[in-house]
């Protein structure tokens, strides 16, 4: 039984690496405003982690993901 397999790449693209940034910024910034006791600023950062994913998914279906259009690997 033969299996083709393609390598999908390890997340080396436009869309990748600004999800990944705008998810740890959140994280940091959350993390230093729930030490600060400021609850309201902790909710706006996990609605900002919340809205890294879908700048990716944008990004990556308007050609900046893995072998989109815009990448340097196609």
């Amino acid at each position: 039984m033969t299996e083709t397999k393609t390598d999908p790449g390890h997340g080396n693209s436009v869309a990748a690496w600004a999800t990944v940034i705008i998810v740890l910024a959140a994280f940091t910034i959350g993390t230093l405003f729930f030490w600060l006791n400021v609850p309201s600023m902790v909710w706006a950062s996990a609605v900002l982690a919340a809205l890294g994913p879908i700048v990716g998914l944008v990004l990556r279906k308007s050609g900046y993901g893995v072998s989109g259009k815009h990448s340097k690997s196609h």
